[in-house]
C-alpha cells in the first residue's frame, strides 16, 4: 500500500465507525423512548371524564354514621368534584332534622340532631331577613334549601352565629331554650324529626356541638352549606337549578361584605 494513502484510509475508516455508531444509537432510542403522546410510565390524557376514570370515583366518608340516600349523594358529589372549592362543608338533612359537618376532604367530622323552620318549604320568602319576627307568618317559618357560602359572624344580639344566608338573616346558631312552652331543649332531644321543627327559619344546634364542632371550624375558615331540598328533588336542586352558578354567585358576594 501506497504510504500516502494511509491517512485517508484511516479516515474512511473513522467516519464509517461514527456513522455505524450513529445508527446504533439511534435504533436504542427507537427502541427505549415512548411514542408521540405519552410519557414514560402512563399515557397522557387530557383532563376531564378520562382523568376523573383514572383517579377514581372519591365518596365522603361518614365512617360508621347513618345516612338518607339524599345525603349521601350530595356529599358523595360533594367529595368527588370539589364542589366546596377546597372548604369544609356541611350537609343539612331537613327531612332528618340532622346535620353532617365534614373537613375539606369529605371526611365526616360529627354529626347531630337540628332544629330547623317550622313551615314545610324550600324558600325564603321575598325581604323576610328585614321583617321583624313578629311580623313573620306560620308559613313562612322556612329554612331554604341550596348551596351558601357561611361565614362566621355575630347577630343583632352579638351573639356569635355562622351565616348560612345573610340576606335573608338564616343563621346556624346554639339553641335559645327563650319560650318554655316552645320545649326546644326537649324537641332536639327527640327521634322524632317532626318534632324538631319550631324555628322561624334559622338551624339551631346543640350548645355543646355548636362550641366543639360548629364554631372552632368557622372561625378559622369559611364552609359550604348544602341545605337539602324537602319538596323539590334533591337531583333538581344540585344538578339543575344552580349549575349556573347564580345563587353560588350571590352568596358569594353576600359573605364578601360580612
Amino acid at each position: 500500500m501506497d504510504p500516502a494513502s494511509e491517512p485517508r484510509a484511516d479516515r474512511s475508516e473513522l467516519l464509517a465507525g461514527i456513522k455505524q455508531g450513529v445508527l446504533l444509537a439511534t435504533a436504542i432510542l427507537v427502541l427505549t423512548l415512548p411514542p408521540p403522546g405519552r410519557s414514560i410510565g402512563r399515557q397522557l390524557v387530557p383532563v376531564g371524564v378520562a382523568a376523573v376514570r383514572e383517579r377514581g370515583f372519591r365518596p365522603a366518608d361518614f365512617g360508621s354514621h347513618p345516612a338518607s340516600a339524599d345525603a349521601r349523594f350530595v356529599a358523595d358529589w360533594v367529595a368527588d368534584s370539589g364542589n366546596n372549592r377546597g372548604l369544609p362543608f356541611i350537609i343539612l338533612d331537613k327531612r332528618d332534622a340532622r346535620v353532617f359537618v365534614f373537613a375539606a376532604g369529605g371526611r365526616l367530622i360529627d354529626t347531630s340532631p337540628v332544629l330547623l323552620g317550622a313551615a314545610p318549604g324550600d324558600d325564603s320568602v321575598s325581604g323576610i331577613g328585614t321583617r321583624p319576627m313578629a311580623q313573620v307568618r306560620p308559613e313562612e317559618k322556612t329554612t331554604p334549601a341550596g348551596r351558601f357560602v357561611a361565614a362566621a359572624g355575630q347577630n343583632a344580639a352579638h351573639e356569635d352565629v355562622v351565616w348560612v344566608d345573610y340576606a335573608d338573616a338564616v343563621s346556624m346558631h346554639r339553641v335559645r331554650p327563650v319560650d318554655p312552652k316552645e320545649r326546644r331543649l326537649e324537641r332536639l332531644a327527640s327521634p322524632d324529626p317532626a318534632e324538631r321543627r319550631i324555628s322561624y327559619g334559622c338551624i339551631n344546634v346543640p350548645v355543646a356541638f355548636f362550641e366543639a364542632v360548629v364554631w372552632p371550624l368557622l372561625t378559622t375558615s369559611r364552609a359550604v352549606v348544602y341545605v337539602l331540598p324537602e319538596v323539590h328533588d334533591v337531583h333538581q336542586v344540585f344538578a339543575g337549578a344552580y349549575s349556573a352558578g347564580t345563587k353560588t354567585a350571590r352568596h358569594d358576594a353576600d359573605v364578601a361584605r360580612l
